[in-house]
């Protein structure tokens, strides 16, 4: 987010209203904690693991562009999600995905028992590269929209309430 960005979040959001000095000095401040938390040790072992990406507007200069913020979220033994990291590049792909298991891994992610992620192609190979053991399942959300293609506009309202009897989700 650009100074303007944060300066305008505050103030629609808490009606806070700071200077984009002090705005600065308070990002100067925190980069060695949010780049200490980016290279932070992580748990050998996740029993799950969520695994997806959202394009963003991105301000890149003086243009807004789209780009791909990659999330990993870890389930750890107690039941607890967090966050693992954020990694933003320029479109979502399975090379990038190897990558970001990679990263895990060399912060210490000896074991996944299951990853939950999309349809991409290649994904549960760059998975698989990194924890071969782990089982690879597609996001239930990713494959009902994905069935929802081959389904007529006219029929996609039944076919939706349908889905969410099976399911138990709200889509």
């Amino acid at each position: 987010m650009t100074v303007r960005d944060i300066e305008h979040h505050l103030a629609t959001t808490i009606g806070t209203e700071l200077s984009r000095e002090t705005i600065s000095k308070i990002t100067d401040e925190i980069l060695d904690e949010v780049i200490a938390w980016q290279r932070r040790p992580l748990d050998p072992i996740y029993p799950i693991m969520y695994l997806d990406a959202i394009v963003i507007e991105v301000r890149d200069g003086a243009h807004v562009k789209n780009k791909a913020a990659h999330i990993a979220v870890g389930v750890d033994m107690d039941g607890i999600k967090h966050v693992l990291g954020i990694w933003i590049a320029q479109t979502e792909g399975a090379k990038f995905w190897a990558q970001v298991c990679s990263e895990l891994a060399n912060r210490g992610v000896k074991d996944v028992l299951i990853v939950c992620c999309d349809g991409l192609t290649g994904f549960p190979e760059a998975i698989e590269a990194t924890w071969p053991y782990a089982t690879v399942q597609t996001c239930v959300v990713h494959l009902i929209r994905s069935s929802m293609r081959f389904v007529s506009y006219s029929d996609r309202k039944k076919v939706a309430a349908e889905l969410r009897l099976i399911s138990g989700l709200r889509i």
